[in-house]
């Protein structure tokens, strides 16, 4: 078994918890509002905006015997830089302000996730970040997609409101197979049951920012 395998099978319970929170399924029952979907958007703003300084922040902290890491962290940045400037276009193509989001506050959720990306790195295994990058971008695999055409379809809303989700959708199924043959060149134990340990936070996190939208939790 490949470690990615075995990534996959050890964090089966966090993800499919994560696929359970009900504002998702509410999602793909084409039963979100305008409202929060610009919420949604907002929230992916404060925390892709983190991506590319997160990535940068790893690779100047793996050790010179992890410099094949360094390599890949450059590729990755090199494909996510600037991301967050499409999601506030797609929150201005929903007749929302842009502005106003870029200069608002993330959610306690949001915020904690991000948090815990940063002290993953400086603190502890900087390797444990894959498992950050595991749980979002496989997540959007599963869900981008999908759920852009059904809210799209619900809202009413033009094709350039959804650039975020349908780029990430068709392009995380090509970083995903990057990452996957990133991770199974881990030899270290250490290495690889950080990425696991993360994997399974980073599930518990995001969803809980998924689940502060559906109760309306702004702050």
């Amino acid at each position: 078994m490949s470690f990615y395998e075995e990534l996959q099978q050890a964090t089966a319970p966090e993800r499919n918890a994560l696929l359970s929170v009900l504002i998702i399924g509410r999602a793909l029952q084409g039963k979100v509002t305008l409202d929060e979907y610009v919420a949604f958007l907002t929230q992916a703003y404060h925390h892709v905006k983190h991506t590319s300084p997160l990535l940068m922040t790893c690779g100047g902290r793996v050790p010179e015997s992890h410099e094949w890491i360094r390599v890949a962290l450059a590729h990755y940045i090199e494909e996510e830089i600037g991301h967050q400037e499409w999601i506030l276009s797609d929150i201005t193509a929903c007749g929302a302000d842009a502005e106003a989001a870029r200069h608002s506050q993330p959610n306690l959720h949001t915020e904690l996730m991000v948090a815990y990306a940063y002290d993953t790195i400086m603190r502890k295994n900087p390797c444990g970040f894959f498992g950050m990058v595991f749980v979002l971008e496989g997540t959007s695999i599963q869900l981008a997609t999908h759920a852009a055409g059904i809210i799209k379809q619900t809202l009413v809303l033009p094709d350039n409101a959804f650039s975020y989700l349908t780029s990430h959708g068709s392009l995380d199924l090509e970083h995903i197979d990057f990452f996957e043959s990133v991770v199974n060149r881990l030899e270290a134990d250490e290495d690889k049951q950080a990425v696991i340990h993360c994997a399974k936070v980073f599930f518990h996190l995001y969803a809980n920012i998924f689940r502060s939208l559906d109760a309306g939790v702004a702050a």
